[in-house]
């Protein structure tokens, strides 16, 4: 008897009459993305956006900057992630722009962190989905809880950097990377959860998250993928914010990372 075979999905239209007919049709093709997330983030789409945003790159700025969160950060993320830029592509369009102004060394190199990560994916394979390596935390894996709590899901940690940062993520898909790193360490070190729920709750969200930048900067966080975890204070949180962030958890309480550095690692490591 002949094998029957399902008939080939419909593909999907590619032109749309304005961005608010893609949205709609997105949200009725795909229902069940409305309950995980219901924003839809302002960054546009397709090639000729990357080309816009790529021409409009300020080197000096950005490595003046970038560490900051009103800083001169580039937003190429999304486009390097879904294709619509390609590493090289970016990495000689910075090199052009220089013409004896702003050295692009800066950027090249945050373009070098993002080829080394899909290359040890591309030599791992899934593994970058499990520890890399022992914990240097003075703590094993087991120590860790695999379910993110709710009051951070919810954005009710009373953590000032936390709960705004978790709103941001939902409302833009985006999130500075200073904020990325503090809201893993923040997630890992104080609340000890496992960095794979955390890594896998930004990825349902990051319009800019793939498998390697974001899971192994996760393990780096952790300690997984690097030679010590990574953890920051309330001065650094201060600098980088403009003094917009505190990292208090309350009025009588100044966080997980208040003090110096040895006063936080003695704080939250074994």
């Amino acid at each position: 008897m002949p094998k029957t075979t399902d008939p080939p999905p419909e593909p999907l239209p590619r032109e749309f009459g304005s961005r608010d007919d893609l949205v709609a049709f997105c949200r009725d093709r795909f229902p069940e993305a409305n309950d995980a997330h219901t924003a839809v983030s302002d960054t546009p789409g397709g090639r000729a956006s990357a080309l816009a945003r790529l021409a409009k790159i300020d080197l000096a700025h950005y490595a003046r900057t970038r560490n900051a969160l009103t800083g001169g950060v580039t937003r190429l993320s999304p486009y390097l992630h879904h294709g619509a830029l390609g590493l090289a592509e970016v990495r000689d369009a910075a090199i052009d722009q220089r013409q004896g102004g702003p050295q692009p060394g800066k950027f090249i190199q945050e373009l070098a962190w993002r080829d080394y990560f899909r290359r040890v994916l591309a030599h791992l394979g899934t593994a970058v989905e499990d520890d890399l390596e022992p914990w240097k935390t003075g703590r094993d894996a087991g120590d860790y809880a695999a379910e993110l709590p709710p009051d951070l899901l919810e954005a009710r940690t009373g953590v000032d950097f936390v709960d705004a940062a978790v709103a941001e993520l939902y409302d833009t898909g985006y999130l500075h990377n200073q904020l990325r790193m503090k809201l893993a360490a923040y997630l890992v070190h104080a609340r000890r959860i496992h960095w794979k729920a955390g890594a896998d709750w930004f990825l349902q969200h990051l319009i800019d998250g793939d498998l390697a930048s974001n899971h192994l900067s996760w393990q780096w966080v952790a300690s997984t993928f690097s030679t010590k975890p990574y953890i920051f204070n309330n001065d650094n949180l201060a600098k980088v914010s403009a003094g917009r962030f505190t990292g208090a958890a309350g009025p009588l309480d100044p966080g997980p990372f208040a003090g110096s550095y040895d006063d936080v690692h003695r704080r939250l490591f074994a």
